[in-house]
């Protein structure tokens, strides 16, 4: 593999992580949105990665390929006086959990930095190479 497919690779592990990042949080600015434009509450969204298979042209890396909702059913909370409430007085809530929310960003951040420093690494190896031509 060269060192600019390297970078790709690199770069492709950044791209899917920052969209990552950007649907946790989309899923903490709607944790308590009990109503969207279809009348339901937020459902939280995650990204489903997949591997990119290696070509003899182009590296491997990895890709999002879809954006899907969590099938899992929204809280209910008992709060009668809530405009959004049923004839039982209980509220949909999202299906967005605090910390699992923060257990997703803090492993999104950390796949981030590997990616960088991967990036870092190879960009340095290609730097040290052309200084070798230069001698």
């Amino acid at each position: 593999m060269g060192l600019i497919s390297t970078l790709r690779v690199s770069a492709s592990g950044l791209s899917a992580e920052r969209l990552r990042m950007d649907l946790i949080a989309d899923n903490l600015a709607n944790a308590n949105t009990t109503r969207t434009p279809d009348g339901q509450p937020y459902r939280r969204k995650v990204a489903i990665f997949a591997p990119i298979a290696p070509t003899p042209r182009m590296p491997g890396g990895v890709r999002v390929v879809q954006i899907a909702q969590d099938p899992s059913p929204p809280r209910m909370v008992y709060d009668p006086s809530h405009p959004d409430a049923d004839a039982n007085g209980y509220v949909a809530y999202p299906n967005v959990d605090i910390v699992h929310e923060m257990v997703d960003v803090i492993t999104a951040s950390r796949a981030y930095e590997a990616n960088i420093q991967a990036f870092n690494a190879a960009k340095d190896m290609f730097l040290r190479t052309l200084d070798i031509g230069r001698v």
